[in-house]
């Protein structure tokens, strides 16, 4: 674990800035399934994929059937599933404090990062941003927003971020968290990680800062939410472990929790709020964006929940251009910010319109897919399933 204590202690400690503010700082009710922006509103149905055929065993012919992915029918998830679902594990207990304390975070920096500023479809790098700490106590509105906890291999625990997201299916009784596909899965030839599971509004009282330790109830205020199940984009789990190239325009994952200590209130419920995801967000109504997330490596801790705030539309970020680009702003947040949310005012509540997923090494600036068809899909996929 990558630890900073001093830096953190000593950087500037800031509220949220004029994108979100407001909005975020609203409670349950003020964010919740009836709005206007919720993905309610757009999670229509998909029509039938006809162009995935079976192939080997009752699975997917993957060179046609991704190529319509936002298409998909339930039987054609249910196939991929087949050889690619989730397999939940009874893992209450596991993440005590010191467990927490030790994960690292995971990676979404690469050093070596390709992609051309001079192609049509991608706008010069943006203005460095550097992260703010969210002030403690943290608002309600910013309970939506924790860490997620995996394990990687046997020997090695890491840490992304996530955020409590709407779910039409059970208005209001939201269990759904949105984050990164590269935060619970190891993409090309890999497997699901193991043991994961969501803390919401991690250290909120800020008991754990600066070089205290608090206890586990002030570290997991409202306690530790346990993955049933999971799901990444298709081409993620074919084509991902790499980050920086093309498959992270589809680097994005959601994964449905209970609470490990029981009771019958939703996570939604529980934390307070929701934020639905604005689907196919037209990028000439992105005014700006701020972005969320726990940062682990240098020069943070892990322990503060971090903002960048970007007053200018996003700029765009692409490696392959027959696939949807890539937001990019400025921004300092390292490994373990990943998979934090990104989020714009809409009908002056949040909306959710992407996640960390890239950035450079060192840290200037970050990227996040943009949610489109394919994104639904996934999303609409996880909302129906029934156990």
């Amino acid at each position: 674990m990558n630890t900073t204590t001093n830096a953190v202690s000593t950087r500037r400690r800031a509220g949220l800035t004029a994108t979100v503010a407001t909005a975020l700082a609203l409670t349950a009710t003020a964010c919740g399934p009836g709005d206007k922006g919720d993905s309610s509103s757009q999670a229509a149905a998909p029509s039938s994929a006809t162009a995935a055929a079976g192939a080997g065993k009752g699975g997917l012919d993957l060179a046609k059937a991704l190529q319509n992915l936002k298409n998909w029918s339930a039987d054609d998830w249910a196939k991929w599933a087949q050889s690619h679902g989730f397999k939940p594990e009874a893992i209450k207990g596991f993440w005590d404090q010191a467990k927490m304390e030790a994960a690292k975070g995971m990676e979404n920096q690469e050093a070596g990062i390709q992609s051309s500023r001079t192609a049509p479809e991608n706008d010069p790098q943006p203005t460095v941003i550097q992260a703010k700490p969210q002030a403690h106590p943290y608002t309600p509105g910013t309970a939506v927003l924790g860490k997620i906890f995996m394990t990687v291999s046997a020997d090695e625990a890491a840490v992304c971020s996530g955020t409590v997201i709407s779910d039409p299916a059970h208005p209001g009784k939201s269990n759904l968290v949105w984050t990164a596909a590269h935060c619970l899965h190891g993409g090309k030839g890999a497997d699901w990680f193991k043991k994961i599971s969501f803390v919401p509004s991690y250290n909120r009282s800020g008991a754990a800062s600066n070089g205290r330790h608090g206890t586990e109830q002030q570290a997991a205020p409202y306690g530790v939410w346990d993955a049933d199940y999971a799901v990444v984009s298709p081409q993620w789990a074919e084509e991902g472990g790499e980050r920086g190239g093309p498959v992270s325009q589809y680097d994005f994952g959601v994964i449905r929790v209970h609470n490990e200590d029981g009771g019958g209130r939703s996570l939604e419920e529980t934390v307070g709020s929701s934020v639905p995801v604005w689907f196919n967000a037209p990028r000439n109504q992105i005014a700006g964006v701020s972005a969320y997330g726990y940062p682990q490596a240098a020069p943070f801790d892990g322990r503060e929940l971090e903002h960048c705030d970007s007053a200018v539309p996003p700029a765009r970020l692409s490696f392959d251009a027959s696939r949807p680009t890539m937001y990019n702003i400025g921004c300092t947040m390292t490994g373990g910010a990943s998979g934090g949310g990104w989020f714009v005012t809409r009908n002056g509540k949040p909306a959710l319109i992407s996640e960390n997923s890239i950035g450079p090494r060192p840290a200037g600036w970050m990227a996040g897919p943009s949610l489109g068809d394919e994104a639904q899909s996934v999303f609409n996929f996880i909302s129906r399933k029934q156990d």
